[in-house]
């Protein structure tokens, strides 16, 4: 069974991110000038040449992340105790 957990401590989600080969991105069409937009983790092994996410520095990812007062949704395993790289943006309560 697999089971998934919720935080919005930088350090968790950027542990959990490296440690999954990952980087923080945004979706590039969806910036605002300001620096803001969709956020994403990208896993750059994992995916072609022709993403439609930028990559940025963790600075700008958690200014975002924390201005739209987001928590991070994460898996560390899959039901059959394989490695997860699920994870989702969602509303903090």
């Amino acid at each position: 069974m697999s089971s998934s957990k919720q935080t919005h401590d930088h350090d968790t989600i950027k542990a959990w991110a490296e440690k999954h080969n990952g980087v923080p991105a945004i979706v590039a069409d969806t910036e605002d000038g300001k620096g803001g937009g969709i956020l994403r983790i990208h896993f750059p092994k994992n995916s072609d040449a022709k993403s439609d996410l930028k990559e940025v520095d963790w600075e700008s990812f958690f200014k975002t992340f924390d201005e739209q007062k987001l928590d991070f949704l994460y898996q560390d395993k899959k039901a059959d105790g394989e490695e997860s790289t699920f994870h989702k943006f969602i509303e903090r309560e």
